[in-house]
């Protein structure tokens, strides 16, 4: 189980763990964005700091419509589980943006008025 955290506005926060390839470990704090379909979303200066490998391009329909996307291959530690996944980079990501695949294997529980923000193992 990961313990996430509220942001001021009531946004979804979970601290996960991002690999350099040079093996070095990054704590970060994703935004756990529900209308974000894929597994991570980086700004690329983020993503060429971390030198993940670049794997191709990839179209995505965003808010402010259709974007093309840089994917790189990127290495996460989620709940003490090392992950090879694909990570969605482009200029001006504001946040580390989670995405509702990381649901597939998880359940969210969200109870603000108790304080209780969590992903747990099926």
């Amino acid at each position: 189980m990961i313990q996430g955290f509220f942001g001021s506005k009531g946004e979804l926060f979970f601290e996960i763990d991002l690999i350099a390839a040079d093996g070095s470990i990054i704590s970060v704090n994703a935004l756990l964005d529900s209308g974000f379909t894929e597994w991570l979303a980086m700004d690329n200066q983020d993503v060429e700091s971390l030198g993940w490998s670049y794997l191709d391009k990839q179209e995505m329909r965003t808010a402010k419509g259709d974007t093309r996307f840089n994917v790189y291959q990127g290495t996460v530690i989620f709940d003490t589980q090392e992950l090879t996944i694909p990570v969605l980079c482009r200029r001006e990501v504001p946040e580390i943006l989670m995405g509702l695949l990381w649901l597939e294997t998880r359940r969210l529980v969200v109870d603000r008025k108790a304080g209780v923000l969590t992903l747990e193992e099926d």
